[in-house]
């Protein structure tokens, strides 16, 4: 079977209109470019973003490319393709990529157990409850944390600010100030008690920056040196960087907040790139860079080329084989909001789609896509079978799940669901 290309759900009927099939991939290539123009506009336009711009490759080409609205309103900076932004948790699979080079050498397995390589996390206790006295309640661990865990968010880690008694012990111990180095983060992370059992929940949270604290200390190199000279040189990404320098500060996107009363709000640069704008102690695994729609898309374009761009190799096919293979097996039933993403499972620091949509309201998707997003409402995704490679930009609070549904298919085409489905 053919492979499907970037709108192939309109090329029957363009086939059908007496067009070539050839003449109909290139007038579908031409609609589809009029639908995310039309979409990314319409974001702007009602005022549900300042500015969005999407890079989108298909088959090692670029395809589409284009930028609305601005980064920042108030100095009317347009959105342009150098824009600089704050990809919050898109970090995060460049922080698993750096770890997979590890495991790659033979520096570990996944399933060793993380006190192996840091016993920060050896004999921790487990959540329970609250007693009458106000003090948690804790349980022995029924198995250590693996390596595994770690990657696919199982290990018992939490970040919630709701939880009675583990919350105020984790604002207590403050890992994740930005003063700590990832040494200082791991020791106070490893004396807080785990939210749950390992391998008991999928629940999102610090563990990526437990992986970047792994790399440190399995390399024997600072995490941010370590990334950058096996991750984002070899692959160029030259503005992929924590701290910007002041001549790069003028690409900087704003952040905006839209408000409950349907108004954007521009944050004071400021205070939004305050983490970026200076170097601190914590270089954190699971957010914390910035990136230009270019840059990212290296790093997407590298995925989909089974770890090699340009001749570079960052990783064996088999390891990314591995990280866009689903880890979740059914037993882990509590998800969180993971399955808000669609039919999805979850690899090496990737939600990994293992069934097409079920419904019109779910994200659209091609089985065997990997993808993952940012809290400021980024999103990119790998299109394995498509070799379609797509990065999305906006820098929006709080996160908008809606503009990724409506992104989605203005890439791929309204979902059409088998007949005879519900």
């Amino acid at each position: 079977m053919k492979k499907i290309f970037l709108s192939i759900l309109f090329i029957a009927s363009a086939i059908s209109l007496g067009r070539s099939q050839e003449n109909a991939k290139n007038i579908i290539q031409e609609a589809a470019k009029t639908r995310l123009d039309s979409t990314l506009q319409g974001f702007v336009k009602n005022g549900e973003v300042a500015g969005a711009s999407a890079l989108i490759f298909e088959k090692g080409k670029e395809v589409y490319f284009n930028a609305f609205g601005h980064a920042d309103v108030d100095k009317k900076i347009p959105m342009k393709r150098n824009t600089l932004v704050q990809i919050y948790s898109m970090t995060k699979p460049i922080t698993g990529t750096a770890l997979m080079t590890l495991y790659e050498q033979g520096k570990f397995k996944m399933d060793d157990l993380l006190e192996k390589y840091a016993p920060e996390f050896a004999e921790m206790k487990v959540y329970k409850g609250v007693g009458s006295n106000g003090e948690m309640i804790l349980e022995p661990l029924e198995r250590p944390i693996t390596i595994r865990d770690i990657t696919r968010h199982t290990a018992g880690f939490s970040t919630r600010s709701d939880i009675p008694g583990f919350s105020e012990a984790l604002n207590e111990a403050d890992p994740f100030n930005w003063g700590n180095t990832l040494p200082q983060m791991a020791k106070k992370l490893g004396s807080v008690p785990l939210w749950f059992q390992p391998g008991a929940k999928w629940e999102y949270g610090p563990s990526v920056d437990v992986q970047a604290f792994l790399v440190e200390r399995i390399s024997g190199k600072p995490y941010a040196e370590y990334v950058q000279e096996n991750v984002l040189d070899p692959l160029n990404m030259n503005d992929t960087r924590y701290v910007v320098p002041e001549s790069g500060r003028s690409r900087m996107s704003s952040t905006y907040r839209y408000t409950e009363g349907g108004s954007l709000i521009q944050l004071p640069n400021e205070e939004a790139h305050a983490f970026n704008y200076k170097k601190w102690p914590l270089t954190p695994g699971g957010w914390g860079l910035t990136s230009t729609l270019d840059d990212y898309m290296r790093f997407a374009r590298m995925l989909v080329n089974n770890g090699s761009l340009n001749g570079v190799e960052i990783l064996d096919p088999q390891t990314v084989e591995l990280m866009s293979t689903n880890h979740l097996d059914q037993s882990i039933t509590d998800r969180s909001w993971l399955p808000s993403k669609g039919q999805v499972g979850f690899g090496i620091d990737f939600a990994v789609r293992l069934r097409r949509p079920a419904s019109p309201q779910e994200n659209n998707g091609v089985v065997g896509e990997f993808f993952w997003d940012g809290a400021a409402s980024t999103l990119f995704w790998v299109d394995p079978v498509n070799e379609l490679t797509v990065v999305f930009f906006v820098q929006i609070f709080p996160y908008n799940g809606s503009l990724h549904k409506r992104f989605r298919d203005a890439v791929y085409g309204p979902i059409v669901l088998p007949k005879g489905s519900k």
